[in-house]
Order: C-alpha cells, then sequence, then structure tokens
C-alpha cells in the first residue's frame, strides 16, 4: 500500500464522492464542502496571479501613461463591481455587470459564429459526386441531407403535412441520432473519469495492480 500521505487523503475523498452511490452521508458532504472550498480557493489564486497582478497592478507599475490611461476603465469598473458589497451603493455595481454581461454576450456570439455556425455551414457545402470513391459520395450525401432535413423540422411558417412532412420527419431521425452520440460520448467521458479514479485506488493506493 502507499506510504505517502497525500495519496491516502486523495483515497479518502475519492471513496467519499463515491460513497455517494449508496446514499447521502457526512463523510460525502465533507468531501464536497472541501472540493468546493478548494476550487473557490484555486479560482480566486488563479484570478490574482493571471489576471489581476499582472494585467492591472504590474501593467500599472510599469507601463506608460498611455497604459495607465486605458487601465483606468477596467479599475473603474472592478471598484464599481466591489461596490455591490456596501448596501447603499449596490446599485453602482450594476453598470459593471451591465458591462460585462454585453461584453460576454458579444464575445459569446462572435465564438458561436465563428466556432458552429461558419464550419457547419462550410461542412456542408461538399461535392455530391465524387469520381472513383463511392463511400465518399455517400457520406456527402448523408451530410446534405441531414441538414437541410434538420432545419425543415424547425421551419414552422408551413404545417408538417405530407412531403414537406416526411421530410421534416426525416430531420427528427438525424436529431435523435445527433442527441445520442452527444448522451455516448458524454457518458464515455464519465466512465473514462470512473476508470482513472478506479486505477488510481487499486493502483496507487492499494498496489494490487
Amino acid at each position: 500500500m502507499a506510504t505517502t500521505i497525500w495519496v491516502w487523503v486523495a483515497a479518502f475523498f475519492t471513496l467519499a464522492i463515491l460513497s455517494f452511490l449508496y446514499k447521502d452521508n457526512p463523510f460525502y458532504r465533507i468531501a464536497e464542502s472541501v472540493y468546493v472550498g478548494s476550487s473557490a480557493a484555486y479560482m480566486l489564486l488563479f484570478l490574482w496571479s493571471f489576471d489581476v497582478k499582472p494585467k492591472m497592478i504590474d501593467a500599472w507599475v510599469k507601463g506608460s501613461t498611455t497604459d495607465r490611461l486605458i487601465l483606468i476603465i477596467p479599475i473603474t469598473l472592478s471598484i464599481f463591481m466591489l461596490m455591490r458589497f456596501i448596501p447603499k451603493l449596490r446599485w453602482i455595481s450594476r453598470w459593471a455587470i451591465a458591462f460585462t454581461v454585453g461584453m460576454g454576450a458579444g464575445l459569446g456570439v462572435a465564438g458561436l459564429l465563428q466556432g458552429f455556425v461558419v464550419p457547419q455551414i462550410k461542412g456542408t457545402i461538399v461535392p455530391l459526386w465524387i469520381a472513383n470513391n463511392f463511400k465518399q459520395t455517400i457520406n456527402n450525401w448523408i451530410i446534405v441531407l441531414g441538414t437541410l432535413t434538420t432545419i425543415s423540422y424547425f421551419f414552422f411558417s408551413r404545417k408538417h403535412t405530407g412531403v414537406f412532412g416526411k421530410f421534416s420527419r426525416t430531420g427528427v431521425m438525424f436529431i435523435m441520432i445527433a442527441f445520442g452520440a452527444t448522451f455516448g460520448f458524454t457518458i464515455m467521458a464519465r466512465v473514462s473519469l470512473l476508470i482513472g479514479r478506479l486505477y488510481f485506488l487499486l493502483h496507487d493506493w492499494l498496489g494490487l495492480i
């Protein structure tokens, strides 16, 4: 068995978390609280080490006059954000929150377009016939058919009856296949984490394998 104290600590918290599979118990609640607390502390140190200190404090000390003028905006918004802890000045924090939410929404829309919409459109524009490559031709037809039928399912300006109804119901099949693949990928990711924890217990802690 392992002789390192931190291996025993990790094994205890692993077993404490897994004990929830039986029922809720004090060991699980202790492990949960420690996990949440350590995650919050880590995030606080991460923000200080990689955001606040280098991008605000060091940049203000070592930066030029122009850099300091630019830093006035984020420093002011940061101070406004801290006003939330003062009841009478809590309304000021709404300005900083509104700016953060608006900036996040703008970046999110741009990231969504560049990361999902544009690649999906680009991936759909494929040739429907490739000489001497029957498999790729069939694959391209499936991509185009799946995209068109899926989009037609969300076209609510027309009743889904007749030929159009059958076309849109084909899109439901593609949607279910996509959901199933996504769910299967999620399950496999969780199983991979479980295998890693079991290997840690049996190899690093107990030394059985």
